[in-house]
């Protein structure tokens, strides 16, 4: 008999589901205060499973206790509540329930949209107050409106589903998607500044990365429209709340519908809470009752599948093959991961891409590294969760074609090549193998052979075969204190290739600095754990 503790409020269905099969025995404990993860440490040791939303925090102290504990199931998307690297060491399967509420966001985005347009909660407001203020709280029609959608994945592809069934025409940024991807939704595919200057609303469906923080800013905010109305039921950091308030006032943009806030609750005092053309949710984007079923039901299934027939379903820290095979695999998806993040942080943009296997790794079940390279290529795109499951869909919903091959040729024992088809981009293509049959190493970089290890901070530089290169990058690195832990150089014709890692990162301010040499053709920095 299995044991499963379910928290945080979960629908009872997931209990039913978990009970019903006569071989679980489920702990209801929705009392808060063993949320903390000091009180949850000393009740999680006789349970083999795990079900939590977002309320409970699964930190280390808990994982380092829970010595029964085989498999965490977040009903819901993100898992930022859960320690995945303890969890993966400890070799406890983490799942989510990605989808389970993608209906339920979009829907309360075109809710927010249909809300702004008509003016509702201030005429709802109004009325409470004994006005009738119709000729004041006039507002638009949708019908023939451009709908611009910044960020074309799962919610934005619903919303644009929603928006087209409202007639209205809509258009979309987002650098991963392909045109052609987009031509089968019925969007048309466009630049940011293009859809920033073309559409009567904008609805934000974006991750929390780095490039979308405060995008929505003065500078944006200038190249839209006068009279355009903004959305956010995405990350609250991607709005420049001060911005959008003068923006608001000014007259600039209409109004504004915002579902979430960099800080959760929101301080009050904000004077863009007290905006009468600014409407808001406190963050109701998931929440409906058939989206917190639907993620229970996943999660419980999903649960079940695994602890009673070993079957590994969304998991975002584990493939799905055995764990005899796991053990030869483990080091090429260690490998396969850290090449498909440095490709995709080295060249940001959609791409076919091949991969070829030779060796050792061929003779093995080559598809979840596959899907560990496009997982590590994904995850510089976004910030939900991207696991060995839905790595390959994904890929394909944002246009990326895949061919996968074997290839002996090469005199490696043991080789995964990563190329990427059709780009002017440099580089195009990456090797690596394994050493001693656990150390990961890059081989081959754009067209030029090395040896290097690929972790932690790395400078990437591309510059012309001529002397003066690495004294320059020593120089300028030990002028700002940053510690060089390895150099490995190749070479081929004129051009070279350099890897530095470093032990802390360098800023934009000293990457400039060694761009400053006229031989180097490229400099930029990486992450790779």
């Amino acid at each position: 008999m299995f044991k499963v503790m379910i928290r945080d409020n979960m629908s009872p269905l997931a209990k039913e589901i978990l009970e019903a099969t006569g071989k679980i025995e489920v702990v209801a404990d929705n009392d808060k205060s063993t949320s903390d993860p000091e009180v949850l440490a000393g009740l999680i040791a006789d349970f083999d499973g795990l079900a939590v939303r977002s309320g409970s925090k699964v930190t280390a102290q808990v994982l380092e206790k829970a010595k029964k504990l085989k498999v965490i199931g977040r009903a819901g998307i993100g898992v930022d509540n859960i320690d995945q690297a303890t969890a993966t060491r400890l070799g406890i399967v983490v799942m989510n329930a990605p989808g389970g509420n993608t209906v339920t966001t979009a829907e309360h985005a075109i809710s927010m949209m249909m809300s702004l347009a008509r003016n509702i909660p201030q005429a709802t407001s109004s009325l409470r107050e004994g006005k009738w203020e119709k000729k004041k709280l006039t507002g638009v029609e949708i019908t023939g409106k451009t709908l611009g959608i910044i960020g074309l994945g799962h919610i934005g592809k619903i919303v644009a589903d929603r928006a087209l069934g409202l007639k209205m025409k809509v258009m979309a940024a987002d650098p991963y998607v392909s045109e052609e991807a987009a031509r089968k939704m019925g969007v048309r595919l466009a630049s940011l500044d293009d859809v920033l200057a073309n559409s009567d609303f904008i609805t934000l469906h974006v991750p929390r990365l780095k490039e979308t923080a405060n995008m929505i800013n003065a500078q944006s905010i200038a190249k839209m429209k006068a009279g355009v109305r903004i959305i956010n039921c995405a990350r609250g950091e991607v709005v420049n709340l001060d911005d959008l308030c003068q923006a608001v006032s000014n007259g600039h943009v209409a109004g504004a519908a915002l579902d979430v806030f960099p800080q959760e609750p929101p301080d009050p005092s904000w004077p863009l809470l007290q905006h009468p053309n600014i409407i808001f949710t406190p963050h109701l984007g998931a929440s409906t009752g058939e989206a917190q079923v639907n993620v229970a039901r996943m999660i419980a299934e999903q649960m079940s599948s695994y602890l009673l027939d070993g079957v590994i379903s969304n998991a975002v820290n584990f493939p799905s093959v055995s764990m005899e095979e796991m053990d030869r695999l483990r080091p090429h998806l260690t490998l396969a991961e850290k090449m498909g993040s440095m490709m995709g942080q080295l060249v940001r943009s959609v791409h076919d891409i091949t991969i070829t296997y030779g060796g050792e790794v061929s003779t093995l079940s080559t598809k979840p590294v596959t899907h560990a390279l496009l997982k590590g290529l994904l995850s510089v795109y976004t910030d939900n969760p991207i696991n060995y499951v839905n790595a390959r869909a994904i890929a394909a919903e944002k246009g990326i074609g895949l061919k996968e091959t074997i290839d002996q040729s090469d005199n490696f024992s043991s080789l995964i090549k990563l190329k990427l088809e059709g780009s002017s981009e440099s580089p195009d293509e990456i090797w690596g193998t394994i050493y001693e049959k656990k150390n990961p190493r890059l081989i081959r970089i754009g067209n030029v052979f090395l040896d290097a290890m690929p972790e932690g901070y790395m400078i990437v530089i591309e510059n012309i075969d001529k002397p003066g290169v690495i004294g320059h990058i020593g120089t300028t690195l030990g002028r700002h204190n940053i510690n060089i832990g390895r150099f490995q150089l190749g070479r081929r014709d004129d051009r070279a290739v350099c890897l530095v890692n470093i032990d802390t990162p360098a800023d934009e301010a000293v990457l400039e600095e060694i761009r400053s040499l006229p031989i180097l053709l490229s400099v930029r920095q990486v992450y790779l754990g």
